[in-house]
């Protein structure tokens, strides 16, 4: 499934979503008292700095995104990149929460001609976590899983802001040859409600669950982008070694689990605070707010540097090749993103110690440019040409 790219219209209706929703969430006051801080740089600097940078400097001066972005989506993700330096978390929660995501996904349905989705999805939740499982038959035992951590810094985002994304790639499962493949998306708990490791307690519960579905877990892989990936990457080496952290778990640590077949990773925020995370022209996040979200995250609990919340810092190599799924790692990331320097480190790091480790720099993309791609692009192979590599990775290694 494959919806149409997203319009103007798109972005007004989300806006009509999104609008009753601050008020009530955020106040009245505290919504109005950011738009008031945005309409500078809605007038006048991005006008201005759109105009400039597109048109008025050299191709050898233009940030390498901009050089191969839509009009569309070269505007979109500046408005990004303002919001993520600029505007409150607490904005961000409810912009990709379920009461805006869900709606706003309906109508983009209804606006292609489906009363309803033309795949399957329905909500799971338990006592120890929630999610929402996507399955071509429900009815039937998956033969492939994809168990998915989205990202949003810890602090904002939902398995229903991703719900699109996810509907387009168990299509492309579907479609790659494999009978009835399912994707399981954890929607764990955001900070500040709760910090470290609670969050990776629901992923090994909920890893548990998806375990007990599919009964074969080199059918399964596990994915993740940005904070999704670094928990899925957290939950990858507690796998190997439960004993780290246990007392800081309410029972969930001391489950003895299979690892998964594989891995697929996007833009992992694997290093969460590191003096090589570099602003870039072309990328929308900053290091400044990664950095303060990171330390959200550890909550004061564990060092920031602990190798189990932040899997970047771990160099025993021991600990990673019994970490490492059977069938390999696959990351895909842009070369132009504030964590890129930090990733391509990891993937040497595996390689170097001869784990099985494929990825993709993409050459001018940005943070999480699959899943940017498939909301911002305007073609049906541009918005798929991050999600087909990772389609065809899985299909490789679990046939």
């Amino acid at each position: 499934m494959l919806l149409g790219s997203v319009s103007l219209l798109d972005c007004v209706v989300f806006c009509a979503f999104l609008t009753p929703q601050l008020i009530i969430h955020v106040g009245f006051f505290e919504t109005v008292s950011v738009a008031l801080q945005c309409l500078p740089f809605l007038l006048i600097t991005l006008p201005y700095q759109f105009v400039r940078e597109r048109y008025l400097v050299g191709y050898e001066r233009q940030s390498p995104f901009v050089r191969k972005a839509s009009l569309f989506e070269d505007f979109v993700i500046r408005c990004v990149r303002y919001a993520f330096a600029n505007i409150p978390p607490s904005v961000g929660r409810v912009f990709f929460s379920k009461l805006v995501a869900l709606p706003f996904l309906r109508f983009r349905l209804l606006r292609h001609g489906y009363l309803r989705s033309p795949v399957h999805w329905h909500e799971y939740q338990d006592k120890r976590f929630k999610g929402i499982w996507v399955i071509k038959d429900p009815m039937v035992k998956p033969d492939v899983c994809v168990f998915y951590a989205h990202g949003g810094g810890f602090s904002m985002g939902s398995a229903y802001f991703y719900l699109e994304f996810l509907l387009t790639w168990l299509s492309l499962l579907s479609d790659s040859g494999y009978k009835n493949p399912a994707i399981f998306s954890l929607e764990y708990t955001l900070v500040p409600d709760a910090s470290f490791p609670t969050q990776l307690e629901e992923a090994i519960a909920a890893y548990q669950h998806v375990l007990s579905t599919v009964q074969d877990p080199n059918r399964i892989c596990v994915g993740g982008d940005s904070a999704g990936a670094t928990i899925v990457l957290s939950l990858l080496l507690h796998l190997a070694k439960t004993s780290r952290h246990v007392d800081m778990m309410d029972g969930v640590g001391t489950w003895s689990l299979p690892k998964p077949g594989m891995a697929v990773l996007i833009s992992p925020w694997a290093t969460l605070v590191s003096s090589r995370h570099r602003n870039t022209a072309s990328d929308y996040l900053e290091a400044g707010s990664l950095h303060l979200y990171a330390r959200q995250y550890a909550g004061g609990k564990v060092p920031v540097d602990d190798p189990l919340l932040s899997p970047g810092n771990c160099r025993d190599v021991s600990w990673w090749k019994s970490a490492v799924p059977s069938k390999g790692v696959y990351v895909a990331y842009g070369a132009e993103e504030v964590l890129a320097a930090e990733i391509t480190d990891l993937v040497k790091f595996w390689e170097r110690n001869h784990m099985q480790v494929r990825s993709r720099e993409e050459k001018g993309g940005i943070h999480a440019w699959p899943v940017a791609s498939l909301f911002l692009s305007s073609s049906p192979g541009d918005r798929q040409k991050g999600l087909k590599p990772l389609v065809q990775e899985i299909r490789d290694a679990i046939n």
